[in-house]
């Protein structure tokens, strides 16, 4: 295996390209984010890092905006992360500078994942190490979407989905819980897909919401904690309400 890691080019005889199967291990490694798509909303949520003392918490950012309608969650490297962002914006900008239209949430992913896939064919680069959840409102159908891109350069549409550390646990999660809904019911989905791993609670959780009308809105810290408070209750009533039973028998 040794002699096919080397370069990004070069195939091993199983078919594999073993630095972008590196690549996605590094966003294994990364903080889980987790999307969700309501019918009216999209949510946002990443696992944030509990910053030092000293350190501005303002300046830590995993959750950004793209375009007025248009916003992005990622797991892995936040370097390599800051410059696809870069990109991402300055095409939004060109796009509609030149057609005088936004751009739709399908041309910016398709965007983003073309050029995570061309660093995967050229000598002399490596791949971008890290996955992409990119949200958005269509601007001509208020339609919601939520994308998912990866190093290889691949994305997909997903309903809700999750990258990043523990993500099979939340996707199996989503799986089982996820139902349309609207408003807070959302939220609160994607703040339970993500206690699934995040064990200090509120504290550690960043959470974005993007409405048509309002855009991309960060929620305060109190708002999350009231949020989990609400969730932890609801969690204890059906756990009473499980035991209940038996006591009476």
């Amino acid at each position: 295996m040794a002699r096919y890691d080397r370069a990004i080019t070069v195939f091993s005889p199983d078919g594999h390209l073993f630095q972008v199967e590196y690549a996605l291990e590094a966003v294994r490694k990364g903080n889980a984010a987790v999307g969700v798509r309501g019918t009216d909303i999209i949510v946002l949520g990443v696992e944030k890092k509990s910053t030092v003392k000293l350190q501005d918490s303002r300046t830590v950012k995993k959750i950004v905006s793209l375009d007025n309608h248009i916003a992005l969650a990622c797991a892995g490297l936040k370097a390599d992360a800051r410059v696809l962002i870069n990109r991402a914006r300055i095409e939004c900008q060109s796009h509609r500078l030149t057609v005088e239209d936004p751009v739709t949430v399908e041309y910016i992913t398709r965007y983003i994942a073309g050029l995570q896939q061309k660093y995967t064919q050229s000598g002399g680069v490596r791949p971008f190490g890290l996955s992409t959840l990119i949200v958005g409102f269509d601007p001509d159908t208020g339609v919601p979407s939520l994308y998912q891109t990866d190093p290889s350069g691949t994305f997909s549409a997903w309903k809700a989905n999750a990258t990043g550390r523990n993500s099979n646990s939340i996707r199996e999660f989503l799986e089982k819980n996820y139902k349309e809904t609207s408003g807070q019911e959302t939220v609160k989905l994607a703040i339970r897909a993500l206690l699934e791993v995040v064990e200090s609670g509120g504290k550690n959780i960043e959470i974005a919401v993007m409405t048509r009308e309002q855009g991309l809105r960060q929620l305060e810290e109190a708002e999350i904690d009231a949020i989990v408070a609400e969730i932890e209750a609801e969690k204890a009533a059906a756990e009473a309400a499980k035991k209940a039973p038996s006591k009476d028998t």
